[in-house]
């Protein structure tokens, strides 16, 4: 061997993260997402109970490595393609990490979990018999728009204008199609925003509280899931009664969710990871697909904006926070 080529070598080596020269005592999933990982403690422990619950645990019987784009595409690319080119054993992400990994690779299995339609996305061919080396759950939570306007509508019946919040290159830009065509179809005026970047949410929420909005609707993706406390924030300081895409808004003290669980689809993605690692194919996993979807009210976010909770929309709710 040339000296060249054998420092390069030796160079290179020492240059790999420790799980990767580690991958031969245990497989190696390359975690990846969008967004921001700080804010996504509760999918990471649902990911590693459903591993678990499949037979591996975390530093033990398996590695695992995280990278967050921090919602810059061409990071997230390129942290796509270092996974693809170590190989890591599994990538598992969101939706817009799941797209991108598949655009790199068509030989390292993909698990992801998403809001949306992953037929439509171009992620699988089919729910049933996703084919290739991709599959994953999907929460679905693109679908319920037209009736997110509906509750919504219950609970602040006066809103004559309802401002809608959409993320940067939206994961979930079905769910704002759904809106617009119920909205057109019961005469309701919409004003939405597209936000740019975190630094366009503030005031965001300043030009549609300044044009008369009376409620607000956020569609849901992993840009808006990070920045979750932030937004159930600005909505308590305008005052304005927002719905959102998944319970754990409301946890953070937001009025309304309609969704299903996206922990549990993370779970259900760490069993199909599991899986995968045991030798089973990705395309021939079928797509899991949520089946509940739950109302959440917090009473005590309604008592500050000053509504009173019709008694038909408590009795709707599967969970009420006080």
């Amino acid at each position: 061997m040339k000296r060249r080529n054998f420092i390069t070598l030796i160079g290179g080596a020492a240059a790999w993260p420790l799980a990767a020269r580690a991958q031969q005592a245990m497989p190696v999933i390359g975690f990846l997402r969008s967004a921001s990982l700080a804010d996504a403690t509760p999918l990471l422990d649902a990911f590693r109970q459903g591993l678990k619950e499949i037979g591996y645990v975390e530093g033990q019987n398996v590695a695992i490595e995280y990278r967050a784009a921090d919602n810059d595409p061409d990071r997230l690319i390129a942290l796509a393609t270092a996974f693809a080119l170590r190989p890591v054993a599994v990538i598992v992400g969101n939706v817009l990490a799941a797209i991108e990994a598949k655009a790199v690779t068509s030989t390292v299995p993909i698990v992801f979990a998403t809001g949306t339609d992953p037929v439509r996305d171009g992620l699988v061919s089919s729910l049933n018999r996703p084919g290739g080396n991709v599959t994953g759950a999907s929460f679905f939570a693109a679908r319920l728009g037209a009736k997110r306007l509906e509750l919504l509508r219950q609970l602040v019946p006066t809103a004559t204008k309802v401002a809608v919040l959409v993320a940067p290159a939206s994961d979930a830009m079905s769910d704002r199609q759904d809106l617009e065509a119920a909205a057109h179809t019961i005469g309701q005026q919409l004003d939405i925003y597209d936000i740019g970047a975190e630094g366009d949410i503030e005031a965001g929420f300043k030009k549609f509280v300044a044009r008369g909005a009376g409620a607000l609707i956020v569609v849901g993706g992993a840009f808006m899931f990070s920045n979750r406390e932030r937004l159930v924030a600005l909505a308590a300081r305008h005052a304005l009664p927002a719905s959102y895409p998944l319970r754990e808004f409301v946890s953070a003290g937001g009025l309304m969710s309609y969704a299903p669980s996206i922990t549990e689809a993370y779970r259900q993605v760490g069993i199909y990871t599991g899986r995968i690692l045991k030798g089973e194919k990705p395309g021939d996993l079928p797509v899991m697909q949520s089946t509940k979807f739950e109302l959440v009210l917090n009473l005590k976010t309604a008592k500050a904006l000053g509504l009173q909770v019709p008694d038909k929309l408590l009795a709707l709710a599967d969970e009420v926070i006080e």
